[in-house]
């Protein structure tokens, strides 16, 4: 017994030490200045940096304890947090439901928004399946859908995943990342270049962006979580491209996730490679940042697999994400650098790439249907379900009905050559996807546009 009582001693010493470390950290060093975007410099890219060059952060994870694991991972959350500016406390929701309607039979779609950081808020369609369908007490897993760029509720693939999950038994967050459509200055998607694409010349200026997009997502599982149905051990985000790159750090961060499926992404590689030498702001000066830990990769997989279970899906033709310069060997020897940290291979992701594909949402497809619900367990649907729900040709459902998608992805390579889940989906009218009216979103907007952000945030710059 004295023995126990030491061990657990000794883990509250490490896990107040690794605090105090955090929060020390936090007051006495500001964050690396990794830029706003554009043409990288090479002051930008960064080395290790104490603690995160020695010690346990270091130390193979065999050689590490229980106790010493958890707080070298939880240390290495802290500093993603503080380098990409989330708060340690996340805001109130305030979560509004301002009004619901039906898009197809058995489904119920719900125009919310709710609370981010900095002040701002973000329009939502919540679908979920008919109350009327459920049996008292009934739990249902929840799934945030996270658009890759230039994407948001409105595109075919979000309100898609929204029908397809609620029809399975789930209810699914579907928004408007920052600069696109409700958080558009003219209520538009698709803008080339999309606002937040803006290069500004100030030192953190992509690492905000990226934190303002992290606490996004990190919103919506706190919105399905205060939900009464929903069941809070599963949770589970689905993220494309953009998306996908946000959803991998997000997953690193927030524990109380429990499945996370990147599709077209994923790709966490190393110095100078895809994510360092990009010029979007809010991928390439949060990720050089994060330099600051050390091997990031391979970090961000060993605290997503402390999390929970990752699939990662990818075609071998995606030469928007360059699949050339990561083949199965990349993701071999990443997973294995990986395996070193943790100690183990169990709990890392698993990955699917697949011959002659381009950039898509394949969690749409079997394959994806299929993980998802092995991880989460759909209310309705199970294997079998799955498998008798037939699929349905995007290209062909696009075109039949008359939905908005870009040129370059209607291709069969990409988008439009997926064959998902499920049949008889309505296109949904865009006028039906807007959760605020135009006079109330004339009100609203100083919390909702990239533009309010952008200004606020410079105006806490100038006043440093």
């Amino acid at each position: 017994m004295r023995f126990v009582l030491f061990r657990k001693s000794l883990a509250s010493i490490v896990f107040t030490a690794a605090g105090v470390l955090a929060a020390q950290s936090h007051i006495d060093v500001p964050p690396v200045a990794a830029g706003g975007g554009g043409d990288p410099r090479p002051e930008q890219y960064f080395q290790v940096q104490p603690p995160f060059d020695s010690g346990n952060f270091i130390k193979p994870g065999n050689s590490l304890t229980p106790a010493q694991r958890k707080a070298r991972n939880a240390a290495w959350r802290h500093e993603i947090r503080r380098q990409l500016y989330v708060p340690d406390r996340l805001p109130a929701l305030d979560a509004k439901v301002w009004s619901s309607f039906s898009p197809m039979p058995g489904v119920v779609a719900d125009r919310v928004t709710y609370a981010t950081a900095d002040g701002m808020r973000v329009p939502a369609i919540v679908y979920r399946p008919d109350p009327k369908l459920l049996k008292p007490g009934q739990k249902l897993p929840g799934i945030v859908v996270v658009n890759g760029h230039g994407g948001d509720k409105f595109s075919w693939y979000a309100f898609y995943s929204g029908l397809l999950f609620a029809k399975a038994g789930a209810v699914a967050v579907t928004y408007d990342p920052i600069g696109e459509g409700e958080r558009n200055a003219h209520r538009a998607s698709r803008e080339s270049p999309s606002p937040h694409d803006a290069a500004v010349d100030q030192p953190h200026w992509g690492q905000r962006l990226a934190g303002l997009m992290q606490v996004d997502v990190m919103q919506a599982v706190s919105y399905l979580r205060s939900l009464p149905q929903v069941d809070s051990a599963r949770i589970g985000t689905v993220g494309y491209s953009m998306g996908a790159f946000v959803s991998g750090i997000t997953g690193a961060i927030d524990m109380r996730i429990h499945a996370v499926l990147l599709s077209g992404g994923g790709t966490f590689d190393g110095p100078h490679e895809y994510f360092d030498t990009g010029k979007l702001p809010c991928q390439a000066p949060p990720y050089r940042a994060l330099a600051v830990l050390g091997d990031r990769g391979p970090i961000l997989y060993t605290l997503n697999a402390e999390r929970g279970p990752m699939y990662v899906m990818n075609g071998d033709a995606d030469t928007v994400m360059k699949m050339s310069d990561h083949p199965p060997a990349w993701f071999a020897a990443t997973r294995e650098r990986a395996a070193r940290l943790m100690g183990t291979e169990d709990g890392l992701f698993t990955t699917v790439l697949y011959p002659g594909i381009s950039h898509r949402t394949s969690w749409v497809n079997l394959d994806g249907m299929l993980w998802l619900n092995r991880q989460l367990h759909f209310a309705f649907w199970d294997e079998a379900g799955i498998r008798a729900a037939g699929t349905t040709h995007i290209s062909e459902w696009i075109q039949k009905n008359n939905v908005e998608i870009s040129k370059n992805y209607i291709r069969e390579d990409r988008e439009g050559g997926l064959d998902a889940v499920g049949t008889g989906f309505p296109g949904i009218p865009r006028a039906d996807l807007m959760v605020l009216s135009e006079e109330e979103w004339k009100r609203e907007q100083k919390q909702l546009l990239y533009e309010s952000w952008a200004a606020e945030m410079q105006a806490r710059n100038a006043a440093r």
